[in-house]
C-alpha cells in the first residue's frame, strides 16, 4: 500500500460519490493498493481492512483526528482530538478462514465477516434483518447436540458466536469511552473509520476543488497542472491572487 496523490484522492472521491460506503472503503485501498486485485481486497476481514484504511487515513490528513460526539443523556456536543494509535489495535489474531466454536453443546464453524459479506447487505433496510443475513453468510457449519434441530440458534449461540469475531478481529468494533464534561454521563461511542475518513475526503476534496477554479480562473492553468503543486505552493498562489 501507499500514500495517494491528490489528483488520485479525487478519481476515488468522484468515484465514491454514488455509491455506498463498503464500496468507497475498498474503492480507497484498490487505488492505494495497486498490487492486490479486487477480491483478495474484498475478502480482507473488516478489521483488516479498517486497519488500512486507519494507515491511509494517516497518510492523507495526518495522525490527529478531530471529531464530535453528543452525549446522549442531556445533549452536550463534545469535541474529540486523540491520534490514530490511539484506536489501532493489533491485527486479526484470525483469517477469514474457518474458525471453531462450541457453546451450549452446539459446535458451529464460522470465518470472519468480510467487505464482500457487508456488501450482500448494505441494501436492506431492517438492521435486524441485515445482521442475521451477515451471520448466516459466516456459518460454514452446524453441529447441534442429539435431538436438536440446526436451525434457528439458540440467542446464547448466537450471541458467543457474536462475541468471539468481535474478539478475533477487534479492529472491526472500535469503541471510544466517553464522559460527558456537562452531566458526567459515560458511554462507549463506535468508531468508524470509512464514514469519517469518507467525511473527511469529501470535505477536502470539495474544498480542493474551489481552490483549482480560483487559480485556474486567475492564471489560466489546468486543473492537472494546479494538482501537481503542492499544497504549501498552491496555498501561496491563493494568498498572492487575494483569495
Amino acid at each position: 500500500m501507499r500514500p495517494l496523490t491528490p489528483r488520485e484522492l479525487l478519481q476515488v472521491w468522484e468515484q465514491g460519490l454514488a455509491q455506498p460506503p463498503v464500496r468507497r472503503a475498498l474503492a480507497l485501498l484498490a487505488a492505494a493498493s495497486p498490487e492486490l486485485s479486487s477480491e483478495q481486497l474484498a475478502a480482507f476481514t473488516i478489521g483488516q481492512r479498517d486497519g488500512q484504511l486507519l494507515t491511509l487515513r494517516e497518510w492523507t490528513f495526518g495522525s490527529q483526528i478531530e471529531s464530535v460526539a453528543q452525549c446522549p443523556h442531556c445533549g452536550e456536543t463534545l469535541e474529540l482530538s486523540f491520534n490514530v494509535n490511539d484506536i489501532r489495535v493489533n491485527p486479526a489474531l484470525e483469517t477469514a478462514s474457518a474458525l471453531q466454536l462450541q457453546q451450549a453443546g452446539y459446535q458451529v464453524r464460522y470465518r470472519l465477516p468480510t467487505s464482500q459479506d457487508l456488501a450482500g447487505v448494505s441494501t436492506y433496510q431492517d438492521a435486524s434483518e441485515a445482521q442475521e443475513t451477515l451471520l448466516a453468510r459466516c456459518l460454514l457449519e452446524i453441529l447441534p447436540p442429539a435431538g436438536q434441530p440446526q436451525h434457528p440458534l439458540p440467542d446464547e449461540v448466537v450471541d458467543a458466536v457474536i462475541a468471539a469475531m468481535a474478539a478475533q478481529d477487534p479492529q472491526a468494533d472500535v469503541e471510544l469511552a466517553l464522559t460527558c464534561p456537562s452531566c458526567q454521563h459515560q458511554w462507549l461511542a463506535a468508531f468508524d473509520i470509512v464514514t469519517f475518513f469518507w467525511h473527511e475526503l469529501n470535505t477536502w476534496a470539495r474544498r480542493l476543488l474551489v481552490d483549482v477554479h480560483r487559480l485556474a480562473r486567475a492564471y489560466g492553468w489546468s486543473e492537472a497542472e494546479i494538482l501537481a503543486l503542492s499544497p504549501l505552493r498552491r496555498q501561496f498562489y491563493l494568498e498572492m491572487v487575494g483569495l
